[in-house]
């Protein structure tokens, strides 16, 4: 197998005079990369500074023929750290997010600033680095960003709540900047590793230290880094010889007909909490939606089958659009109107606060067909079918892709840049 090599690649980690950063500094100065060597040189609880661990480092991989430079800024201000990778070489391909400290203590007696400091360096550092990056890859059409989180992250740690937070607040970021580096080449992802650290020292065993040699973190790292990766917007746990990349996984769930109680809830619990019946593995927030419209049918076929109540001579119903047309996505809009004609989603108003056209063809660049306004804006919010001039935003799709978008068949962020709406 050929060797991942980084000629001319240049590479920043943050936080790379100790520990696992200065084994990613090592490696990518013998692979060929121009290695920007960042270390602000403070303790491993966020006081002090010192410029020799950069500079070490630095020395170390000039000595065996590499090319690297120092910086010893504070990853708070990470236009100065990437203004070092540009002076020197010219340009940025890769952020390897590393930095971090430590203020363990229980929530009960963390003070403002043990909270402060976690968030300043682990969470505000990865963006100021990263948004300083951002658009110096998007102009280049190329970059990789690997963000560190943690075990504490993902499953909890007594007397790290600070950390915890940050921790998982990285891997967000990672999944948001995965989809909007997407079309520029740029991949994002997320790793939690297990290594022996001065951060680690104090929590692990002597033996299982041994075991936990940083070095061992370094050729995933490596790999999501190089060129040749496509993954992207994941998460991988790594220590000790093993990776495996992790997924949420989502219950089978249960559905409620609308109004329901906490009651309701109570008597489903074991059904909505329990994973060994058949389950999902979502990846968008539209993943979801079909889940609703699956409850909206069966809600309306159970209504259908009911009889129907007499309605009161003073208070006409509204009528449901007749189709004529023959449109998939009248179906929806009428779910959709049926919803708000209860005043079931009054909530929304506040939230969004806007109003939509949305325009439906049969195919695209063809006639539209019909069109709907959704206005959740004034009232309870209301579906009906027409046209204004006080739309917000107006869509015009195909009948099939607005169908594929609402069941979760087509990723709205990909269809908006497939110009599909």
């Amino acid at each position: 197998m050929s060797q991942l090599r980084f000629d001319n690649r240049v590479v920043l980690i943050t936080g790379a005079g100790n520990g696992i950063g200065r084994e990613y500094a090592l490696f990518f100065g013998s692979r060929g990369a121009k290695v920007v060597v960042n270390d602000l040189g403070g303790t491993h609880t966020g006081t002090g500074a010192s410029t020799r661990a950069a500079d070490k480092v630095v020395e170390e991989i000039r000595a065996k023929g590499g090319v690297a430079v120092a910086n010893y800024d504070s990853v708070e201000f990470g236009e100065k750290i990437i203004e070092t990778a540009i002076k020197n070489f010219g340009r940025i391909d890769v952020v390897v997010n590393n930095a971090g400290i430590l203020r363990d203590i229980s929530f009960q007696k963390m003070s403002e600033l043990d909270w402060d400091l976690i968030m300043k360096v682990h969470l505000k550092g990865a963006f100021s680095v990263t948004r300083a990056a951002w658009n110096i890859m998007k102009e280049q059409g190329y970059g990789r960003i690997v963000n560190t989180c943690s075990s504490s992250g993902l499953y909890g740690s007594f007397g790290q709540a600070n950390y915890s937070a940050a921790k998982l607040g990285l891997h967000g970021l990672t999944l948001t900047l995965a989809r909007e580096g997407e079309k520029r080449n740029i991949k994002v992802n997320s790793i939690a590793p297990y290594a022996a650290s001065r951060m680690t020292a104090t929590a692990l065993p002597e033996e299982a230290l041994k075991y936990l040699n940083p070095i061992y973190v370094v050729p995933l790292v490596a790999y999501l880094v190089h060129e040749s990766n496509e993954e992207s917007g994941s998460i991988f746990e790594i220590g000790g010889g093993f990776v495996a990349k992790l997924r949420w996984e989502r219950t089978e769930g249960a559905f409620f007909d609308l109004p329901f109680t906490p009651e309701d809830v109570k008597e489903k619990i074991n059904l909505i909490t329990d994973f060994t019946r058949k389950n999902d593995y979502p990846s968008h927030g539209s993943d979801t939606m079909p889940k609703f419209f699956e409850n909206f049918e069966r809600i309306k076929a159970k209504e259908a089958a009911a009889p129907k109540p007499v309605a009161p001579v003073n208070k006409p119903q509204a009528k449901a659009p007749v189709s004529v047309l023959g449109l998939k996505s009248e179906n929806i809009f009428e779910m959709m109107r049926v919803y708000l004609s209860r005043g079931e989603g009054k909530a929304l108003i506040p939230k969004v606060s806007a109003i939509y056209v949305f325009e439906i063809t049969k195919a695209k660049g063809q006639p539209v067909l019909k069109s709907w306004i959704i206005d959740l804006k004034n009232g309870e919010g209301k579906v009906e079918v027409g046209k204004t001039t006080n739309a917000d935003t107006t869509f015009t799709m195909t009948d099939d892709d607005f169908e594929a978008v609402c069941l979760g068949k087509l990723n709205p962020q990909n269809a908006f840049i497939q110009v599909k709406f």
